[in-house]
């Protein structure tokens, strides 16, 4: 996959703590790549940017409401994996082995494994990705989108995910003597000023900002989770952010404080803002989806009310028009509420996620089942230079935007 020498912003949607799409430096597809939809593929939508992230929500949310995702479906995700393990966003003909001009990344590499992992049957995998992953995180403890980038909260959130899903502790993947955790701490932002944030990333000049997003992917980086979760237990000091102790913050208070952050910036209206440049600013609707999991696992559960029932609300046409991510994070979300699936502001949110792909039934979830035509060897992308300029992208869809997966959506 090719990418544009100018800076081109992405619009990212990644649903559930999804990392911002980047924008690029290098050679380039054209603002709107048309490719053929292959077979097995959620959603009908370019997979360009965005094909390994849609897929893998799709079968995450699918098995953890007990459906069992199509062999077809789980197939087209194991074949796109390269021989280093990592995964691209999407490669159009997987019997080709990668080479640099596939660019991998950390999060569709660590949103793979989250799926492979709840499948079961795919540990070698699995297990390939994650030593990857492990090769590219940066002496700071975190990773960036891509190997060699600075790291960011949201990718590194994506890999604390996918570290926890096939059993690993985060806090002893340590690299320069620093943990995943080391990173969230470093980027989780006072409560005095900026109410217990995270940031994305510093800036050019160093400075960070309080960033939703980040903040929602932080929160369930900091609680060790992944995509899926369930209520946790409210902490005992309530939803107040943590004072200030000249320690450095603890991953349980990072947690706390993040929950009060995004509960503050939902409660007068429900759902988060957001706007591309020069864009009149609008509902949020990934990044809301992303608040509520994240506030539901914290255990804020009352804070989580607020911006479930908004999208409970508004957010159908948003979903429909966004796809395959919009659905399966809903029906994450309200899983994580404890909500019922089938009753979500008069849709049934299993049945509209099955509809945009092949229909579930009896997956193969042995790793026998990867087709004849996937790669027995290939290389690393690794080389391939990629600027992280759009720090918080802003969509009215979500990763950053979460969700409607790496093209342009209607909100």
């Amino acid at each position: 996959m090719n990418v544009r020498r100018s800076a081109v912003a992405l619009a990212a949607a990644f649903t559930v703590f999804g990392a911002a799409a980047p924008a690029v430096a290098g050679p380039a597809p054209s603002a709107s790549p048309s490719v053929a939809i292959p077979d097995g593929l959620y959603g009908t939508a370019d997979p360009t940017y965005d094909g390994v992230w849609r897929q893998s929500v799709a079968l995450l949310a699918q098995h953890t409401v007990g459906e069992r995702p199509a062999a077809s479906a789980v197939n087209w995700l194991t074949v796109q994996q390269c021989a280093s393990g990592a995964f691209p966003a999407f490669r159009a003909d997987a019997s080709k082995a990668c080479d640099a001009k596939v660019m991998v990344d950390t999060n569709s590499t660590g949103i793979a494994v989250q799926a492979l992992a709840a499948l079961g049957g795919h540990d070698s995998a699995t297990g390939k990705a994650v030593a990857w992953l492990k090769s590219a995180q940066n002496k700071d403890g975190g990773w960036g989108f891509a190997p060699g980038t600075p790291s960011d909260t949201n990718s590194t959130g994506v890999v604390i995910g996918a570290l926890a899903a096939v059993g690993e502790n985060p806090a002893t993947t340590v690299k320069g003597g620093a943990s995943p955790y080391d990173l969230l701490a470093k980027y989780s932002l006072p409560c005095d000023k900026d109410g217990g944030a995270l940031a994305y990333q510093p800036d050019k000049s160093g400075k960070t900002a309080p960033n939703a997003d980040a903040t929602a992917a932080g929160v369930l980086g900091a609680l060790g989770k992944g995509a899926v979760v369930t209520a946790g237990k409210a902490p005992e000091q309530g939803g107040a952010c943590a004072a200030a102790s000249g320690k450095a913050l603890t991953p349980q208070e990072i947690a706390r404080n993040g929950a009060a952050y995004l509960a503050n910036a939902t409660a007068k209206t429900g759902h988060l803002t957001s706007a591309m440049p020069g864009a009149k600013p609008q509902p949020d609707y990934g990044n809301t989806v992303d608040t509520v999991v994240s506030l539901a696992a914290q255990g804020d559960m009352q804070a989580a009310q607020k911006p479930y029932a908004w999208l409970e609300k508004n957010s159908a046409a948003w979903a429909k028009g966004s796809g395959p991510s919009a659905y399966a994070a809903l029906v994450l979300a309200a899983h994580a509420m404890g909500a019922d699936l089938h009753h979500f502001g008069g849709t049934d949110l299993v049945t509209a996620l099955n509809a945009t792909g092949p229909a579930p039934g009896a997956a193969e979830h042995s790793e026998t089942g990867k087709s004849a035509k996937s790669e027995k060897s290939g290389s690393s992308s690794t080389t391939a230079l990629w600027w992280i300029v759009g720090v918080g992208l802003v969509a009215g869809v979500g990763i950053g935007f979460l969700i409607s997966a790496r093209r342009k959506r209607t909100p």
